[in-house]
């Protein structure tokens, strides 16, 4: 219990550092002033605690926002870690990974990339429920450190940055409509063979 609270003192330190605070306990700057925040689970807690933190920072999070922050996917994962003397898992790495993009104007791809942490806990084979409740606690932690990873991400973009991200993804999707166009143009120019008549006996 000792080790879990200093851990989490020092990210709280560490978080400090960058700029940012945890919920409650300050605020934070983007440069990003608006934001359509969407989720494959609208009402997950990780979109709702992100959603808070960056209304928290002064981002005005509506829809039809000219840039969309969509989280793609969400995936929590349990492995052993370690074993004790009797072979029963002891201790257990958890990971909790969260894959996410950047939207602009007519829904192009700027920016894709993803969110992970990683800890390992310890199970009381002797106390099972004592366990759990702290594995779901773990899992809360590392949700906020989830949303902060993030928010670190979009700290580190600025308003100038979107918009060339956006003008390169326009330059992207017009050379592709012009090379798709121009093979349709060809295959639509080529002759067609006619079937080859085979002479009745």
């Amino acid at each position: 219990m000792i080790k879990r609270n200093l851990l989490v003192m020092g990210l709280a330190v560490l978080l400090s550092a960058c700029g940012f605070q945890l919920r409650g306990t300050g605020t934070y700057q983007l440069t990003i002033k608006e934001l359509d925040v969407s989720a494959r689970d609208a009402y997950g807690p990780t979109v709702v605690q992100l959603t808070d933190a960056l209304k928290g920072g002064g981002v005005n999070v509506h829809q039809g926002a000219e840039y969309k922050l969509i989280l793609v996917s969400e995936g929590e994962t349990s492995r052993a870690a370690s074993y004790n003397g009797s072979a029963r898992s002891a201790e257990y790495e958890l990971t909790d990974t969260v894959n996410y993009e950047i939207r602009g104007s007519r829904s192009l791809l700027l920016l894709e990339d993803k969110a992970q942490v990683q800890k390992i806990y310890v199970q009381d084979s002797n106390n099972l429920m004592g366990s759990d409740q702290e594995a779901q606690q773990i899992r809360k932690e590392m949700r906020v450190q989830l949303v902060q990873n993030i928010l670190v991400r979009l700290q580190q973009l600025t308003p100038e940055q979107l918009d060339k991200l956006q003008s390169n993804a326009e330059a992207k999707a017009k050379a592709e409509a012009d090379a798709l166009e121009a093979a349709q143009r060809i295959e639509n120019e080529t002759p067609r063979q006619s079937p080859i008549e085979i002479p009745a006996k």
